[in-house]
């Protein structure tokens, strides 16, 4: 039987003072614990992703025609609503489950010992973006899914993915400060990479905006520009992704890189092609529900696999107990 310390008056205060705190004096999770933990984050920042997608994929953006009600008279969806009322008030549900998952996170982390306040920092990054965007996601269903506002939406989604890949990253690093693993030309030849995937993803909303999946049955105000022809850009944006990452992973195998960035440009080369795939077939035959769903999936392990290799470019060493300089396991090169 667990023997559990009876909470004193103190305490009592301690824990309403600085709940974080309290916690980490009575806890040390796992290394791995706190990992798993940075991982449910990111995970749940793709699904919330995808659920937005199918809401507006099955019509049902105004399933719950107002906010922060479903409706005037009722907090919840109601049987009237239908099915679209299901769908819309489903996805506003777990918006509190990615909560949740960013709270845990966030503990794991402040609770960790030594405590690195920048995995803390990173997890906090991550809740406020996430108050903002389901503002934001309020302000879309007032304003009738305005296309503009569903694109900041989508934006914003990306930028916590951003935060969720970043903290899964330095969960498994130590807290040294970052030494290059390749030289200046090819982290320059990434970063030019990182761009190009954002404008990709940004002229992504674009199309979505303009497109023929409105988000819902009634009519709704779309970008005023064809489609088609921003389509045509988002795929040359595409190539130049696919292109630059060949670029990168042909210049890594010259200089004899690593392999965490051999093997980082190799795994988003992959996804980039399954991606690719998929963009010219929901295209050629006409954007079905289904196939524009598992692009937007796609889109988010596009975005994640190239964070991935930006933070590849460099490591954090966990400096041994007892030891100073460089671990010897651990050769550093800088190359060209």
């Amino acid at each position: 039987m667990v023997h559990v310390p009876k909470l004193t008056p103190a305490d009592a205060v301690a824990a309403l003072r600085n709940p974080l705190a309290f916690i980490a004096g009575r806890w040390t999770p796992d290394p791995r614990t706190v990992q798993r933990a940075a991982l449910a984050a990111l995970v749940m920042a793709v699904i919330i992703v995808v659920t937005g997608g199918a809401v507006r994929l099955t019509g049902s953006g105004l399933g719950c025609p107002t906010w922060p009600t479903c409706t005037d008279d009722s907090l919840t969806t109601t049987r009237a609503m239908g099915f679209h009322g299901v769908v819309e008030f489903g996805n506003r549900m777990l918006t509190y489950v990615l909560c949740a998952a960013v709270g845990w996170a966030i503990i794991a982390a402040r609770s960790e010992k030594p405590w690195r306040r920048s995995l803390t920092r990173l997890g906090w990054a991550q809740f406020w973006v996430v108050m903002g965007n389901a503002v934001l996601g309020g302000i879309v269903v007032l304003v009738g899914l305005n296309p503009y506002t569903v694109a900041a939406h989508f934006l914003l989604s990306s930028a916590l993915i951003a935060l969720a890949t970043a903290m899964w990253q330095r969960t498994r690093e130590g807290d040294e400060a970052p030494r290059p693993l390749v030289g200046k030309a090819v982290q320059q030849l990434v970063w030019f990479l990182v761009t190009a995937s954002a404008l990709l993803i940004a002229v992504g909303t674009v199309v979505t905006g303009a497109g023929p999946h409105a988000g819902d049955s009634t009519e709704v105000a779309r970008i005023p520009i064809d489609w088609e022809t921003v389509a045509k850009l988002h795929a040359v944006l595409a190539w130049i992704v696919v292109t630059l990452t060949f670029a990168l992973w042909f210049v890594l195998k010259a200089v004899d890189a690593p392999r965490g960035p051999l093997g980082r440009t190799r795994e988003l080369f992959l996804i980039l092609l399954a991606q690719g795939v998929l963009g010219y077939v929901q295209y050629f035959t006409h954007l079905p529900e289904v196939l524009v769903g598992l692009h937007m999936l796609g889109s988010c392990l596009v975005w994640i696999g190239t964070l991935r290799v930006l933070l590849s470019l460099r490591e954090r060493p966990e400096a041994a107990p007892g030891l100073t300089g460089t671990p010897a396991e651990v050769p550093v090169t800088t190359r060209a």
